[in-house]
This record gives C-alpha cells, sequence and structure tokens, in this order.
C-alpha cells in the first residue's frame, strides 16, 4: 500500500486533494523526501514559503518538520506569491525553495511547486521524489528554521528595476490570491493610482475564482476598468505566476496577444534574438516575432519545459497562453505575473497611447479556446501518438508536444495530451470562421474515432 496517492506527483508539481490525499503526514513525507533530494544534491539551505489558502500553514508547518528533519535549514519567507518564493532564491542565493499553492485549482486543493538551486524540478525529479518515501530512503539530522520578510526587498527591487514615463491609472484584480498583498503596492511605487478589487487575501475565493484564463473571471475587473477610465486593468491567478490583462475598453489580451506586445519592445533593443512561445499560441504571434526581426520558437506547453528552453537558447523572453510570462531580460526569466503586469505599464506609459491600438496592425484570424476532451490518463498520450500518425500522412504537422496540424491556407489544429489532468486539449485557428468550423469538425471527429477505437480494445 502507498504511503502517499503516487497520482500527486504530475509533471511539473504535487498536487492533491486536501484531508484526502494531502494531510499532514503526507506533507511531512513530501518534506523529508525533498530535503534529501537536496542534500544529496549538495544543498543544505532551503526557501519555503505559501500562498493564502487555507490550510497552507498546516501543510507548511508539516512540510518544514519534515525537512528539519533531515538535516536541511529552513528560511520561510511566509505568506507570499510563488514568484516571491523563486525570487528569493536568487535574493538570498539558498540552494532551492518549496511554495505550498494550489495557484488556481479550487480551494479543496492545494499542492508544492518546488526548485532546486535555480531550477524547476520537473517530471522524473518528480517521481524521485515518490520512489523515497515509496522505500523510507531519507537522510536524518537536525535543521534550523529562521523567518525572512521577501516582500520588502522584492518591492524595493522593482522599484529599482522598473521606470514609467508617467503615471498610469490601473484596476488591480487579485482574486482574492496572495498576489494582493504585493501588486497595488508595486503599482503604486511607481507613481500609479490604482483601483484594488479582491485584493483581500481570503482562501475561500468569495468573489470569483482565481484563474485569469477563465472570461467569466475577468467580468468584473472588465466593468470596472470601463467605469473608472483606467488605462488597463490586470488580473492574476491564486499564487501570481499568471497574468490576464483588460485593456481600457474591456476587451481582454491573452497569452500570446501579451507576448507579441512584450517581444515588439524587447526586439528593439535586442534585434535576432529568439522569443519562446508554446504549441498553443497563435501563428500571428510567430509570425509577429518574425517580422519584428526575432527568432521564433515553438515549444512545449509547461512552465518547468518553457524555463529550460529559456536558458538553453538563451531567450530574454518567453510564455504561454495561460499567462504564464517569463522575462529573461533585466530579470531572472521565472514566470511573475506582478513584474509582468509593471513591465507592460512601462510600455504602455512609454508609446503614450491606448493599449487597445498596440496590435491593431494584425490580421484578423478566428480562434477557440482551449478544448478540452475527457480522456483516460491510461490512453491520452497513446491517442495522441494514433493521431500524430493519421494527420502527418496528410497534412504538415508540428510535433514537438502532441500535433499541431498545419493547413495549406494558414489555418492550423492542435492536439495534445494534457500533463496534468484526464484531457486532451484541442486548439483551432483559421482566417474566416466557416473554415475554423470546418478543420475543428475535422480534428475533432478524428480524435473521437481513434478515442472509442482504443478504449474499445
Amino acid at each position: 500500500m502507498s504511503k502517499v496517492n503516487p497520482l500527486m506527483f504530475r509533471e511539473y508539481d504535487i498536487r492533491g486533494e486536501v484531508g484526502k490525499d494531502l494531510t499532514e503526514d503526507s506533507a511531512r513525507l513530501i518534506g523529508k523526501a525533498y530535503a534529501t533530494y537536496i542534500l544529496r544534491n549538495g544543498g543544505k539551505r532551503v526557501c519555503c514559503g505559501r500562498d493564502g489558502r487555507l490550510h497552507s500553514k498546516m501543510l507548511l508547518d508539516a512540510l518544514i518538520d519534515g525537512m528539519n528533519s533531515t538535516g536541511v535549514d529552513i528560511i520561510d519567507v511566509g505568506l507570499c506569491p510563488t514568484p516571491l518564493l523563486y525570487f528569493s532564491i536568487y535574493h538570498l542565493d539558498s540552494d532551492g525553495g518549496i511554495q505550498v499553492t494550489g495557484s488556481h485549482n479550487p480551494p479543496e486543493f492545494n499542492g508544492f511547486k518546488m526548485c532546486i538551486g535555480k531550477d524547476t524540478l520537473f517530471g522524473k525529479q518528480i517521481q524521485e521524489l515518490n520512489k523515497l518515501i515509496e522505500q523510507d530512503d531519507f537522510e536524518i539530522g537536525s535543521g534550523t528554521v529562521k523567518t525572512y520578510n521577501i516582500i520588502e526587498p522584492y518591492l524595493l527591487f522593482l522599484k529599482e528595476n522598473i521606470k514609467l514615463d508617467k503615471p498610469l491609472k490601473v484596476v488591480v484584480d487579485a482574486g482574492n490570491g496572495v498576489a494582493g498583498l504585493v501588486a497595488p503596492q508595486a503599482f503604486k511605487d511607481q507613481g500609479c493610482e490604482v483601483v484594488e478589487l479582491f485584493c483581500e487575501v481570503d482562501g475561500n475565493f468569495p468573489n470569483h475564482h482565481p484563474d485569469p484564463t477563465i472570461p467569466k473571471n475577468m467580468e468584473a475587473l472588465s466593468k470596472k476598468v470601463v467605469q473608472v477610465g483606467a488605462d488597463f486593468g490586470v488580473g492574476y491567478d491564486g499564487d501570481g505566476d499568471r497574468l490576464g490583462v483588460i485593456d481600457e475598453k474591456g476587451k481582454q489580451l491573452y497569452g500570446d496577444q501579451l507576448l507579441m506586445i512584450f517581444a515588439r519592445q524587447i526586439l528593439k533593443e535586442l534585434p535576432n534574438a529568439p522569443i519562446i512561445g508554446e504549441v498553443k499560441c497563435s501563428q500571428l504571434l510567430y509570425e509577429d516575432i518574425e517580422r519584428h526581426g526575432g527568432r521564433p520558437i515553438m515549444w512545449k506547453t509547461g512552465h518547468s519545459l518553457i524555463k529550460k528552453k529559456m536558458k538553453e537558447e538563451k531567450a530574454p523572453l518567453a510564455g504561454e497562453m495561460s499567462g504564464h510570462i517569463f522575462i529573461a531580460h533585466r530579470y531572472f526569466g521565472f514566470d511573475d505575473a506582478i513584474y509582468a503586469s509593471l513591465r507592460l505599464a512601462e510600455i504602455v506609459a512609454k508609446e503614450g497611447r491606448a493599449i487597445s491600438n498596440f496590435l491593431k496592425d494584425l490580421p484578423k484570424t478566428y480562434s477557440t479556446p482551449e478544448i478540452r476532451v475527457d480522456c483516460p490518463d491510461e490512453i491520452k498520450f497513446k491517442v495522441v501518438e494514433e493521431a500524430k500518425k493519421y494527420f502527418k500522412q496528410h497534412y504538415s504537422t508540428i510535433e514537438v508536444d502532441g500535433v499541431r496540424i498545419q493547413f495549406e491556407d494558414g489555418s492550423w489544429g492542435l492536439v495534445r495530451a494534457s500533463n496534468t489532468q484526464p484531457v486532451l486539449v484541442l486548439r483551432f485557428e483559421a482566417k474566416e470562421k466557416s473554415r475554423l468550423n470546418e478543420i475543428k469538425q475535422l480534428v475533432e471527429n478524428k480524435v473521437a474515432e481513434i478515442r472509442d477505437k482504443i478504449q474499445g480494445g
């Protein structure tokens, strides 16, 4: 019988339902395993923090208890957004970091995002932790605990790093997540007029779910931006590493559109630089990067995978549709929605024109949001492999993550297996609405046929 539910050990993090999978006991074991991994890789000091969920403190206390029992020393940076935990690893030069966070998941979920040194733990490394627990293979020692307020040095860093040509009016919606502790002050430090929405940390998330990729979660922000005549509005997820933006007209800008805005600015300073998007991003993004003198790279979805690719390519910028924006130009290259929103403010202030005009020059396209199709974990990768085989026989394909089918008229469709849920992720884009429906139907029908065939044995 497993000591900890092995299904909690995902591609990018450890995640489960509190009370069912995640308990004080399982958090203690995970702490022991993570700290053992750190020690055996030459580390000794680890930063840890937590989001504002109701059970995060309980889990962090158990986690620290487990880590201390191996001999690892802890710097507890307390209640803060995940990017501040990442920042603390650089600022305090620690050997790793672990954040207790449920991110944008429902309130009953929680989990751990982990780093070894300045790199994210993912894939096989996370499975390694489960093995240590299974084998009861832990170091034994006695570690220390110190507390450190990371918010002040972080805010000071932003104040020195960001310079706005003129103050702006910004609406900040933290969705009762932990970004509310930091983002409003960061904008005020730049002289901005800040209108706060749901910036009190409340793990019940009483106003809306803290996930800015879902349009209904951005409705209150959209209304408020128009109502107060703000320059733009920003929405954060539960732990502050994903960004949603509303322009001055109340319209949402998505991850790939934000990436275009950042890329255009950065490429003025760094011509020919590689810029990374993921397989779900619009074709317009890759064309726009090229048109502005950059080298576009299409890569796999997942913050850990993107950060690794950024280091390999020495890319100053990367991003995902989900609102993870990674800036290495003047910054550390990890996904920090608060920092990204301030860089956006810097661009808006410099341009001196409405944000809705920034991408006016792009050709019109029609696209779907992410479509999630239920598919059991045991077969989802097999379904994608079969889809890949079929589509590459008939069309041009890109296979960095699942299969992206490139049609001759510039339209495309994507089929990939989610690394975090028992679903297939589909997305489509075309220049005409009728064509969008046509390619969507073609791909969906083929995928359903393959899935049913595999399920039927």
